[in-house]
């Protein structure tokens, strides 16, 4: 090989295997560290935020609007079962996602009701019999996320938010197994090439989908497929992987701001940008031609650039996003100057909406005054305009007018990047029919 064709090589390698390394290097850091709010967990156990995100939590567009529970789940243990509680109507999601980042089941508001449920949590190929009354999750993947999310209507609301959480249980059925964990790469990888490294180890360790085969064997002339000892340590075409790796995450920088959704006054419709799992679909998760990916290339390329963007995002049917970086001329949102964004009407929804502030280009929540993080239709002291429309300032400086600082929603000094959330989104909304407005520089 070539260090030109190694080079083409490791950067294809680069956005094959970004979801899965980025996000099972997560999956490493919360059941190792934690992240903000939720401490860290052991493997097949529950870690709750007790309070809403913030600047401390360090995760890629986190949201502000719910707690979170995450469980990193290791089926190699065999069997885990889960409980949910009755939350008597409140909206709470559980999003199961793979180590490929498939969202391949919900239990939920939408998916499942919110009556007290058990399911049972099933290794690939698994041949058991499940007890009556529970429902079978099976997983494409022995490692695995669930992403739970609550909605809280504020300090308040965190007592009531905080027992839904302790009653949801994660029970493995063999109690003395213990979880395999995820292979550890080898310590003498030069840094450089440490990506390649965990993508070799992780992807056979949790084999693709059977359609992502063909494109994972044409990675193997760069060891991707190696058993073994690693091919990375004291690599002749080292330098040439390196620059392939550099120039993969180039062309991902590129993709996530010049990806395949359509934009609209400055926004980007990401409706569609987590509708790459076109295998497995489990319960909550739905089998429909509406929210699938068709292309195969853009199905890599839209995978890698969702998981950098928002890594365990929605489907758009459960939640849907629109982000944007521009205001109304195309010019980059910056905490510089001062910018309205006019709602009319706010967004149609069946459970709730908001809009978070992200810094640039780390996407995490932005330290301010108010501590605010996010506005939408639960923040307390909103003032509508007459006609019902919501008109939101946005801007570093603190606004002097009383109704545009009771609407204001801090942004960094520097570039910035808005999200709205709209859960449980009408039909409006996911037919793009419902259109929102650019955000204008004052």
């Amino acid at each position: 090989m070539t260090s030109d064709q190694a080079r083409e090589t490791a950067a294809r390698a680069y956005i094959y295997g970004f979801p899965l390394v980025f996000n099972l290097d997560q999956v490493h850091r919360y059941v190792r560290e934690g992240v903000g709010a939720n401490p860290a967990a052991a493997f097949n156990t529950f870690s709750h935020a007790r309070t809403l995100a913030g600047p401390a939590d360090t995760f890629v567009t986190i949201n502000n609007d719910t707690l979170y529970s995450m469980g990193q789940i290791d089926l190699s243990v065999g069997p885990v079962a889960l409980h949910v509680p009755d939350t008597a109507g409140r909206y709470y999601v559980l999003q199961f996602v793979d180590a490929w980042t498939d969202n391949f089941a919900y239990i939920g508001h939408r998916a499942t009701g919110t009556a007290a449920g058990d399911f049972l949590l099933v290794p690939p190929g698994w041949t058991g019999e499940a007890p009556a009354g529970t429902t079978v999750i099976t997983f494409p993947t022995t490692v695995a996320s669930i992403v739970g999310r609550w909605a809280c209507a504020g300090d308040a609301d965190l007592p009531v938010v905080h027992a839904l959480q302790d009653a949801t249980t994660l029970t493995p059925l063999d109690p003395d197994a213990r979880p395999a964990g995820l292979p550890t790469p080898d310590p003498a990888v030069d840094p450089d090439l440490l990506f390649l490294e965990k993508l070799r180890l992780w992807s056979q360790a949790f084999p693709p989908a059977p359609r992502d085969r063909e494109l994972q064997d044409s990675l193997a002339p760069i060891g991707i497929d190696q058993v073994g000892p690693s091919p990375y340590v004291n690599a002749e075409t080292a330098d040439a992987l390196r620059a392939g790796v550099q120039d993969g995450a180039h062309n991902l920088d590129t993709a996530l701001k010049h990806g395949s959704s359509p934009e609209v006054n400055g926004w980007t419709l990401t409706l569609h940008a987590f509708d790459y799992n076109l295998d497995y679909f489990e319960v909550g998760a739905l089998d429909d031609p509406r929210f699938k990916i068709a292309d195969p290339k853009l199905r890599i390329i839209e995978r890698a650039a969702a998981a950098k963007g928002g890594l365990w995002g929605n489907h758009a049917y459960e939640a849907a996003y629109i982000v944007t970086y521009l205001d109304g001329q195309g010019a980059q949102l910056a905490g510089t100057d001062t910018y309205t964004l006019r709602l009319d009407p706010t967004p149609p929804v069946g459970a709730f909406w908001s809009i978070t502030m992200y810094s640039v280009p780390d996407f995490y929540l932005v330290a301010n005054a108010i501590d605010r993080y996010s506005i939408g239709d639960r923040t307390p002291g909103i003032v509508y305009d007459d006609d019902g429309a919501l008109t939101i300032t946005i801007s570093h400086a603190a606004p002097s007018d009383p109704k545009a600082r009771a609407n204001w929603l801090p942004a960094p000094a520097g570039d910035f990047r808005p999200v709205l959330r709209m859960y449980e989104p009408g039909d409006a909304v996911l037919e793009q029919t419902y259109v929102v407005a650019a955000i204008t520089k004052n």
